[in-house]
């Protein structure tokens, strides 16, 4: 299995502070994580912190 986390980083948000948007982003997620089974096909969008879709993460591939 793989988890990947994908995002756009040239508008918004995240060019303006582009370390500082992904910490945030890398904290809410790996925070509500939790609430994901983490089996393939789990996933979500992912937010700036002005509430703008600028990604998605997901779980991809087999479970064993």
């Amino acid at each position: 299995m793989k988890f990947l986390l994908e995002v756009t980083m040239d508008e918004g948000a995240l060019a303006e502070d582009p370390t500082g948007e992904l910490q945030r982003i890398l904290r809410y997620w790996g925070g509500n994580l939790k609430h994901y089974a983490m089996r393939p096909g789990d996933g979500s969008v992912v937010y700036d912190s002005a509430y703008r879709e600028v990604g998605r993460w997901s779980v991809e591939g087999r479970a064993d």
